[in-house]
């Protein structure tokens, strides 16, 4: 059995916030928004995440070591954003949102919006990038509308966004998934840049200067290539994370 421990550096409760979750996804979109906010919102991160499960990894900023898998907290908002910065192996997806979904309710968050992406081919590529979403609940689902985000109709969502959509569900729990269409072959940072215009929609009380990542997308997408690559020994690459 895969266990998932929760290692707590600040404990704090968000009543009535959101859970921003993203792993590694089609075009890398969920780990380039998440990083994105991250870095443009005076978070602390609270908690590391740790298995025997997960790939043998420290992430190293700044000098100094982190954990791959970690949440942050933005208290003015009541945000908290989960991240993992690698591929993590498929058997480990279930416990781990089981995991995440179980911390959201004891601190009290409203909901969780899971962020993920569409593969599609470069030829498919138009401008603006498409993003979709669907909810657990009538109320997340009247929360996309209410934002004025298309809702997917048909399709497949699969690792640790598709268990929190249906255990939320039977829960009676909100939970969203917004899905960007991505170039699967390279770090989509356009892509990354609509999911977080689709997370801004969602959620007014974040406020995020957009113009800098799509100004910066072949930077980024440069750096995380790299990061991947270097990474790529130690971890083993997932399927795709999803398609319609």
């Amino acid at each position: 059995m895969v266990e998932i421990e929760f290692r707590t550096f600040k404990e704090m409760e968000f009543p009535g916030g959101t859970v921003i979750e993203a792993i590694p996804s089609v075009g890398l979109v969920s780990t380039i928004a998440a990083t994105y906010l991250i870095t443009n919102l005076k978070v602390d991160q609270i908690v590391a995440l740790d298995s025997e499960d997960f790939p043998p990894l420290s992430m190293v900023y700044a000098y100094k070591p982190k954990f791959p898998v970690r949440i942050y907290a933005h208290p003015p908002s009541k945000l908290t954003i989960f991240i993992a910065e690698v591929p993590l192996p498929h058997r480990v997806h279930r416990a781990l949102a089981l995991s995440l979904l179980k911390w959201a309710r004891t601190h009290r968050c409203r909901q969780i919006v899971a962020l993920e992406g569409i593969p599609v081919s470069v030829d498919e590529v138009v401008n603006p990038v498409g993003v979709w979403g669907v909810g657990s609940t009538d109320h997340a689902r009247k929360s996309l509308d209410e934002a004025g985000i298309p809702q997917l109709e048909t399709g497949v969502i699969s690792g640790v966004a598709g268990v929190i959509l249906n255990e939320a569900r039977w829960q009676d729990y909100d939970a969203i998934s917004l899905l960007a269409e991505a170039r699967p072959n390279i770090p989509d940072a356009y892509a990354a840049a609509r999911l977080l215009e689709a997370v801004d929609q969602l959620l007014p009380e974040i406020k995020v200067d957009l113009e800098p990542l799509k100004e910066q997308a072949k930077a980024l997408e440069a750096q995380l290539s790299k990061l991947r690559h270097a990474a790529k020994p130690a971890i083993a690459e997932p399927g795709p994370g999803m398609f319609r």
